[in-house]
């Protein structure tokens, strides 16, 4: 047992855990390792230990967190039954004319991609993979292409079904079901505001990204069928879990099942339904052993008392909530900068939650904000992991290049985070007129 005071031993706890993130040891090791740590030496080994081991087991037959691997499978099947292709070409034929037509194209093709998978950083991928060479082909800016595919990953982290959003609601223990539905407002506003800085940015300079004209109004109505699936597994999410009709995890799984007999139509083969399942578990394992280091830690936490004084210090302060808002938000963006979004929110959120909703927030507006940072922290320098994404599939375009194709949008996030502090009923219309269930 140390003589030393809960509070110092939380502070050397969070410390300790910060240092080793930064030498590069995997996150759910050194949260686990920090806590364990933590426990033995505050309540002893047995006690510790045992309290520590029982975690895997308590959460993981938790039925919220079974929507996970289902809303990750659906992401999976969409890519390996060739959907993604389809997404692309439908919205080249509706959005090309503009300036910038393929930028702005690849943006909602993002979002929409994003409605059917739940990873920022596989989305990111699959357009690199999709939308870069057709960009390239017409003479597009290598910076434009590479950024818009980046920086469009981002929105699959608001837009349902998210797994980051149903992380934060079993952290902060608030309802999926009306953070899934908060997220599609914002995830389209975001969207937007990437398309317009895009037309805008091609509309000064012409030489980024050049209209693209010729389509006929009957190529374009042929083009939506092929983008049929995801609409219908929009349709069947939003309705089931907005209506109160299912939980999210009966919405995903019916969404799932349509998506896998969509690709079965489109003539998936063995195969490539083994790869997208091994994916799909390869994700859950990584996800999983994040969320259990992760609870090691804070259970840690919570002997020390840490998140209470922390919070009664936040609430103590002198200034308006609004700026302390903005501090926390800041804090987040300059910690983005060195870990990943997944682990960024589940260190960082059980001692800032408490303090914020002692503040007054909402619990399910501040879901949405933090993990609209979260997005941020994915195109930041010198992680921006959907930036190495990009320059590791087209490695004919230097991370550099990525990077600064992605500082435009950078700016338009800051504008969109912005906004939703001004108007923060973009977020809360949507899940305050759902369904309870």
């Amino acid at each position: 047992m140390s003589d030393l005071s809960p509070d110092i031993q939380g502070i050397l706890g969070v410390l300790l855990l910060l240092i080793m993130v930064l030498a590069g040891v995997r996150v759910y090791i050194a949260a686990a390792f920090v806590g364990l740590v933590g426990l033995v030496n505050m309540i002893g080994w047995d006690a510790g230990a045992g309290m520590i081991g029982t975690i895997p087991h308590s959460k993981s037959v938790s039925y919220t967190l079974s929507v996970l691997p289902i809303f990750i499978l659906i992401g999976f099947l969409a890519f390996y039954a060739g959907i993604t292709q389809a997404l692309f070409d439908a919205a080249r034929k509706w959005l090309g004319w503009v300036p910038g037509g393929l930028a702005v194209a690849t943006v909602f093709a993002t979002a929409a991609f994003a409605a059917v998978s739940g990873a920022s950083t596989a989305t990111a991928a699959v357009f690199a993979r999709v939308a870069i060479p057709d960009m390239l082909k017409y003479g597009y800016s290598r910076t434009l292409a590479a950024g818009v595919v980046a920086a469009g990953g981002t929105l699959a982290s608001l837009i349902p079904p998210s797994a980051i959003l149903v992380i934060y609601a079993i952290i902060v223990e608030e309802s999926v079901g009306k953070l899934l539905i908060a997220g599609f407002l914002p995830g389209i506003v975001s969207a937007i505001i990437y398309a317009i800085l895009i037309v805008a940015i091609c509309k000064v300079k012409p030489e980024l990204g050049r209209p693209i004209t010729g389509y006929s109004w009957s190529e374009r109505f042929a083009s939506l069928p092929g983008a049929t699936p995801v609409f219908l597994v929009v349709i069947i999410i939003f309705s089931a879990i907005y209506n109160g009709w299912a939980t999210p995890t009966e919405a995903g799984a019916l969404g799932a099942f349509v998506v896998f007999l969509m690709a079965l139509a489109r003539g998936m083969r063995m195969a490539s339904l083994k790869e997208a399942l091994l994916e799909t578990s390869k994700m859950t394992v990584m996800i999983f052993s994040l969320i259990w280091g992760v609870l090691c830690f804070v259970r840690f936490l919570g002997f020390t008392g840490l998140p209470e004084h922390f919070t009664n210090w936040v609430v103590s302060l002198p200034y308006p909530p609004i700026v302390i808002m903005i501090g926390i938000l800041l804090a987040y963006a300059v910690l983005g900068m060195f870990m990943d979004a997944i682990g960024m929110l589940l260190l960082t959120l059980p001692v800032v939650y408490p303090a914020v909703m002692a503040l007054g927030y909402d619990s399910i507006w501040f879901g949405i904000i933090v993990v609209k940072m979260a997005e941020v922290c994915l195109i930041t320098p010198p992680i921006g992991l959907n930036c190495f994404v990009v320059a590791a599939v087209r490695p004919d375009i230097s991370t550099s290049t990525v990077f600064r194709g992605v500082a435009p949008f950078f700016v338009a996030d800051v504008i969109t985070v912005a906004l939703f502090l001004v108007y923060p009923e973009i977020i809360t219309w949507l899940p305050d007129k759902m369904a309870n269930f």
